[in-house]
């Protein structure tokens, strides 16, 4: 039985996918600028609710938890009442390590692999 991804990594793939699409709709019309994905959308796409998302967002931005501030690998920022997350340079460096089939992806000191959402190293 194949093990489901971990949230985390199905963020940032979701989310450095979208980068990729919106960084080709720019290039062929720069009067295009928007950047990131909707909560709603984000959260329709991996099947999750946007409370799930929100909590697992925060463990993936730079907000500190616990005394340990978070890894910057997403953002979230309000644009015309709605709620846009966006991937970051570091983000996509960790998605880009996911994709190329590391197991474990390491930025910034944080890790994203199968054993869970992600973990100070």
């Amino acid at each position: 039985m194949l093990e489901e991804e971990p949230l985390a990594c199905r963020i940032l793939r979701a989310l450095a996918e979208a980068a990729a699409q919106q960084a080709e709709k720019i290039s062929r019309s720069p009067t295009s600028a928007t950047t990131g994905m909707s909560l709603p959308r984000l959260g329709k796409r991996l099947g999750q609710s946007a409370s799930v998302l929100m909590r697992e967002l925060t463990h993936l931005g730079d907000a500190t938890l616990a005394g340990q501030r978070g890894p910057g690998w997403v953002q979230m920022v309000q644009e015309e009442g709605r709620t846009v997350v966006c991937i970051t340079a570091e983000g996509l460096a960790v998605a880009r390590g996911l994709a190329g089939g590391d197991e474990r992806a390491h930025a910034g000191g944080w890790a994203v692999g199968k054993a869970g959402s992600e973990q100070g190293l």
